[in-house]
């Protein structure tokens, strides 16, 4: 084979909470990301305790894709999207979280846009929970820190699992689940688990609360699995994970070593939701840390059938970690005496994200020959300062950075073998960015015209990227 399969699916993705907003409408509770402020390049994003005056809150109307879907999925159709990642916004659905009879205006609302997708020729793909979770869970009960939360997200699967079982073939359960992997983020640990260190923690007593909130989410992965396999067996179900691949800086061998160990805390996730059962490496670290993680004999029984049966993943940059004295860098407790370092030989974004095209082949061939499970790029893009004067905006930066990727990923199918499902470039449409909250850090190639103070028409242009990447998508990646 010399070129990509006819049915590769060429895509795009959003997040519910970074393109919708109504955030209070049509019955939606407040979620986790209802209550992150505006922040900026290098100013992190604030959580406050419920919605509070004179806070900006970006994702309260994001671009108000909650209203103008016809209108963006009409230019999706138009530049040619064979798929449409998205996700349910889990409070619009149980606005509290711990209900247990749903809201019906959040089930129609996602009935009526996966109709409006299908009738256009867009399946969607769509992730459970893409860092969206009910604000009262995380309030209530400490987010995913309580086991009680396995068995709300389960019916909550099961209940959007059951209304759209003829709409969506594609789900991913929760997306980049192993962000929170190195707890040095109180960002990630929120979004990802609904968890915030309100007091002083030690580095290793928050970590022993984000493995536990993580075995609970795996297992209430798991149990989404086995849910949604006995409504409809055709589902193909799989995980989401953030991939930055940790090269050794130098070839001394505690380099090497430094790399496996940075590379583990990540892989972690993956390993379970595809082997089904907790590694050795982690069960040793457990008991020389001396953490007591709760997981009973019927919980490893749910993780061992619940498995993935494909692994969704974003990639955006590469690291390197290094043990040798002379460099300076971020230090790292997984290896002795090692750091994090910038990568002299990759250039960076202007948020400091080292651009690495190379890498992604890398990740494609490693996480591949680990597991053996079709991979699915679901998320891969540039966040840019775009000059909006020139029609169309011209973006060549942008396409550079996807055509980059786009090119290693046909190496890794054509010449290496890896069997890769899609491609779904990040924010194919601006959006509230995730990390800082800002609309001028854009990756999308249809412009949304709001700025970071949420001032604007919400006016949708077509950016050169869009030109470009409408003749990828018919080329079906000939012409990059």
């Amino acid at each position: 084979m010399n070129k990509l399969q006819k049915d590769f699916l060429w895509g795009g993705a959003v997040a519910a909470h970074q393109i919708e907003g109504a955030w209070n409408l049509a019955g939606k509770g407040l979620s986790i990301a209802d209550v992150m402020t505006s922040g900026g390049n290098g100013i992190p994003r604030q959580v406050t305790k419920g919605v509070k005056a004179p806070y900006y809150y970006p994702n309260h109307e994001a671009i108000d894709f909650y209203h103008r879907y016809p209108e963006d999925i009409a230019l999706f159709k138009e530049l040619g999207l064979k798929v449409f990642r998205t996700s349910i916004h889990w409070s619009r659905i149980f606005p509290l979280g711990d209900e247990e009879m749903p809201n019906e205006q959040g089930l129609q609302y996602y009935d009526d846009l996966f109709d409006r997708l299908l009738d256009n020729g867009i399946e969607p793909v769509i992730t459970l929970s893409h860092f969206e979770m009910p604000y009262h869970l995380a309030e209530a009960y400490g987010g995913f820190r309580d086991k009680r939360v396995i068995e709300f997200f389960a019916h909550y699967a099961e209940t959007v699992m059951k209304r759209f079982k003829d709409k969506v073939k594609y789900w991913m359960t929760f997306n980049e689940i192993n962000n929170q992997a190195d707890g040095q983020h109180d960002l990630h640990t929120w979004t990802n688990s609904g968890i915030l260190f309100e007091h002083e923690a030690t580095q290793s007593e928050k970590e022993a609360v984000i493995y536990q909130a993580s075995i609970n989410e795996l297992i209430a992965s798991a149990r989404a699995v086995m849910i949604g396999k006995s409504i409809n067996p055709e589902f193909q179900i799989g995980c989401m994970m953030a991939y930055v691949p940790v090269y050794p800086f130098s070839s001394k061998p505690e380099d090497q070593m430094a790399a496996l160990k940075v590379m583990n805390r990540r892989f972690f996730y993956s390993d379970i939701h595809v082997r089904g059962k907790v590694p050795t490496y982690a069960v040793k670290s457990w008991q020389q840390k001396g953490y007591s993680i709760d997981l009973s004999d019927e919980e490893k029984e749910v993780l061992q059938q619940g498995t993935v049966d494909f692994i969704g993943f974003s990639y955006y940059m590469s690291g390197t970690v290094t043990t040798l004295e002379k460099l300076e860098g971020q230090s790292i407790t997984d290896f002795d005496n090692s750091k994090m370092l910038t990568n002299p030989y990759v250039s960076s974004s202007d948020w400091g994200w080292q651009i690495d095209p190379v890498g992604l082949r890398y990740t494609l061939n490693i996480v591949y020959e680990r597991y053996g499970l079709p991979l699915f790029i679901v998320e891969n893009g540039f966040g840019a300062y775009d000059d909006v004067h020139e029609e169309p905006i011209q973006d060549q930066y942008r396409i550079d950075y996807l055509a980059a990727h786009i090119h290693q990923m046909k190496l890794a199918i054509i010449e290496d073998g890896v069997d890769v499902l899609g491609y779904t470039p990040w924010g194919i449409i601006d959006i509230v960015s995730f990390g800082s909250g800002e609309m001028d850090k854009r990756y999308g190639m249809i412009y949304v015209d709001k700025d970071n103070t949420g001032e604007g028409s919400l006016k949708r242009r077509k950016k050169a990227s869009f030109n470009w990447y409408q003749k990828v998508i018919a080329t079906n990646g000939e012409d990059i």
